[in-house]
């Protein structure tokens, strides 16, 4: 294959990813809450939608198993575009909170699978060399694809709001847009995808053998040195953040009478899903420009603190939620910037624990790890703001940082490994 018609699938295809992700990550948050559902309700349940990805290794060896690469991507963006047009026509009945969790449900599955097929299509379709020079490029549109799902996608609802059709009307016709977007990708890529010779179901190894591999490899992790420190870190290193996800954009959303600092929905697209997500992308390139020089291990504390310290903005806007919107931009964009900068440590770590043999499927228990660690501390993070109250809320988040700290001071790390 060469390299020019790399260009006309590899960044379509992962702004196919990243977008279902942020629409059942973000989206959902938004729209529940405009809708008139609980903090504790929209906490508890949309973290159950990170289930699929915390589980996504123990289903993706069948996907080897059954038909090709090619075929789950394209089925999958196919689901996908059905499941929002679904969410979208149940939006205006009488119990579509319960209706659309269950088509999130499958949007989330049939997103992380897309996630399976799509990395492993990547290293199919492209040699080494390409998969090295399209990886600048993988990351752009995915992070493109979020700014489009949390930015543009949020702002249009905010928009459409305004409108005078009600608010389930603008959701419905967002969502629509939104399928329409995924099912125009489905159609693009059943035609432009490349088929790879390499890409064909793995015949030579039974479901059985698969299975019996996976769990040596599984139980292969638990041996490794540092297992129940790198565990530890892999679950709590995001405590505070993993609560503060849930409750950032119910806390902006939320009338000043209530506690919030009553941003429209426009506002919030611009905010958290735009400027928000520039700096979330520029602490993250300066960190790994950092890592680079000088290695993780010199660099891990000032990432700690910078993952936990910008927290402290949402305790200044709970006191102060007359604040201008100009200085709520410059606070959510400090607190993004923070964590995208602290985040590399974090997602080195992971690099750095799955050295060695298995290193691919130790890498995915890594992440189903990271998942699980935002799953359940945002389960209970609506039931604690909703008792403590907003202010109280965001102190309890700075104490959580203790545990970013403690579980950090674990670590054992080689002082070289990150510097180029």
């Amino acid at each position: 294959m060469n390299t020019p018609s790399a260009w006309k699938w590899v960044p379509s295809l992962y702004f196919a990813e990243g977008l279902p992700y942020v629409i059942v990550m973000t989206l959902s948050l938004v729209m529940y809450k405009r809708m008139g559902i609980s903090n504790t309700d929209i906490a508890l349940y949309t973290s159950w939608l990170n289930l699929p990805w915390v589980i996504k290794p123990l289903w993706s060896p069948f996907v080897d198993l059954i038909k090709t690469k090619r075929w789950w991507i394209v089925s999958m963006q196919l689901l996908i575009g059905a499941g929002l047009a679904g969410i979208a026509f149940t939006i205006p009945t009488e119990h579509f909170f319960q209706v659309t969790l269950a088509v999130f449900w499958l949007l989330a599955f049939s997103s992380a699978t897309h996630d399976i097929a799509a990395d492993g299509f990547y290293m199919l379709g492209l040699t080494p060399h390409q998969q090295a020079l399209y990886v600048g490029i993988r990351s752009t549109f995915y992070r493109i694809a979020t700014i489009a799902g949390q930015g543009v996608l949020i702002m249009l609802a905010g928009f459409l709001e305004k409108s005078g059709q009600g608010i389930p009307y603008a959701w419905a016709l967002t969502f629509l847009l939104a399928s329409g977007l995924l099912l125009a990708l489905w159609v693009y890529h059943a035609y432009r995808l490349p088929r790879p010779e390499q890409d064909r179901a793995v015949r030579q190894h039974s479901a059985s053998s698969l299975l019996y591999d996976f769990l040596q490899t599984f139980r292969s992790f638990f041996k490794k040195e540092q297992a129940g420190a790198a565990i530890l870190f892999m679950l709590l290193y995001r405590l505070p953040e993993a609560q503060l996800a849930k409750m950032s954009i119910p806390f902006l959303l939320d009338p000043v009478s209530e506690g919030g600092l009553g941003m429209t929905t426009e506002q919030i697209g611009f905010a958290q899903g735009t400027l928000g997500i520039i700096g979330l992308t520029a602490g993250g390139i300066l960190g790994g420009l950092a890592v680079a020089r000088h290695g993780l291990c010199y660099w891990l504390w000032t990432m700690v603190w910078a993952i936990s310290l910008p927290d402290i903005v949402y305790v200044y806007l709970s006191y102060f939620p007359d604040s201008s919107l100009i200085l709520i931009n410059i606070c959510i964009f400090i607190e993004q910037f923070g964590y995208g900068f602290g985040f590399t440590a974090y997602m080195l770590y992971l690099i750095y624990y799955s050295r060695g043999s298995h290193q691919t499927a130790h890498y995915a228990i890594c992440t189903a790890f990271m998942a699980l660690g935002m799953m359940l501390p945002g389960m209970i993070a609506g039931w604690l703001q909703e008792t403590l109250g907003y202010p109280h809320f965001f102190v309890w988040i700075m104490i959580c940082c203790i545990a970013t700290f403690g579980v950090t001071a674990l670590l054992k790390i080689n002082p070289e490994f990150g510097k180029k």
